[in-house]
């Protein structure tokens, strides 16, 4: 039988992942993570991994004598080291389409939480205060530019909600043909017109080496004073430090993040007491339907490769097992 190692949570909390497993009549090991010796020594022993934010580094790949997939419930893939998996013959896999409504639905919650000045006036209301003029002056939400940096699922369904709001929609994305963004119904521009025209800028691009603070100091010397900055992708897409001093300065107006380098933010995180920066907890994913969704669709990549089948979501490419005749 099987080995599968669930590098998360308790049994309890994984009955979607057990059901959907329990065809293989696999032997299923719950963790809690990945970081201790007894937690690694039995991930070794895996035939499939499934993880969720743990860390999957070549150390560990090394490692995986008999591994054939590692399941990731999730999009981000930055904490596993694909080229080695790849090399050891291990499939990686993805889940790309369970919450592109509920992350699309925050980034677009964000943008009019800033748009409407929320978080200023709700503070003064909980002083007992009552006077929305706290929060003038700010322009009407139609008309304006909401700029996208990546075009793939999640920031496709950002530019047609910013449609149904009236904003005019822009997005940078040096993969994705300027023919398909203008499909729908975006103008596809460069990196520094993204900068210099947005009112309001979504980062929807997946973390790699060439992302890492694709947001620094010369992206937010192009923007415009009154541009508010939204991160619902990946904490280390923004150089904060550079983050904190646009903001005090004055060279843009704010931020919103569900997003940040380091998760949890120690509580001294100047981030998270910078009044004009509204800071969430990584949730922009969650609804009870993505919930399941993800760990179902997760769970059924380990039982078609340990079926001997080809993952729905593969992120790299590896050798099929032979075929009896």
């Amino acid at each position: 039988m099987p080995t599968v190692v669930i590098a998360y949570g308790e049994p309890h909390d994984t009955a979607v992942e057990t059901q959907i497993l329990g065809p293989l009549q696999a032997t299923l090991v719950h963790l809690k993570g990945l970081e201790t010796p007894e937690q690694l020594a039995a991930a070794r022993q895996a035939d499939a991994l499934m993880v969720t934010i743990q860390r999957v580094p070549a150390s560990l790949i090394a490692n995986l004598a008999h591994c054939r997939i590692i399941s990731r419930l999730g999009t981000g893939l930055d904490a596993i080291d694909i080229a080695a998996a790849t090399a050891r013959g291990i499939w990686v896999s993805y889940v790309p389409d369970y919450s592109v409504d509920e992350v699309s639905t925050h980034a677009i919650t964000l943008l009019l939480a800033q748009a409407r000045r929320l978080p200023k006036v709700l503070a003064s209301t909980r002083r007992g205060e009552w006077n929305g003029m706290l929060a003038q002056p700010f322009p009407r939400l139609k008309g304006q530019t909401l700029g996208v940096l990546g075009f793939g699922r999640i920031a496709r369904a950002v530019a047609a909600k910013g449609h149904g709001l009236g904003l005019e929609v822009i997005a940078h994305d040096p993969y994705i043909p300027p023919a398909v963004i203008s499909a729908a119904g975006v103008r596809a521009v460069d990196a520094p017109t993204l900068w210099r025209e947005s009112d309001f800028i979504s980062l929807h691009t997946p973390l790699t080496d060439d992302t890492r603070q694709v947001v620094n100091a010369e992206s937010f010397a192009q923007m415009k004073p009154s541009t508010y900055l939204i991160n619902t992708a990946r904490g280390p897409l923004i150089d904060e430090a550079a983050l904190l001093h646009a903001v005090r300065s004055g060279q843009i107006a704010g931020a919103a993040l569900d997003v940040l380098t380091v998760e949890p933010p120690p509580p001294d995180d100047p981030l998270l007491h910078e009044e004009k920066i509204l800071v969430t907890p990584h949730y922009a994913w969650y609804s009870e339907d993505a919930n399941h969704d993800v760990r179902v669709r997760g769970a059924e990549e380990v039982v078609r490769v340990l079926r001997g089948e080809r993952p729905r979501c593969p992120v790299n490419e590896v050798a099929m097992p032979q075929q009896d005749a």
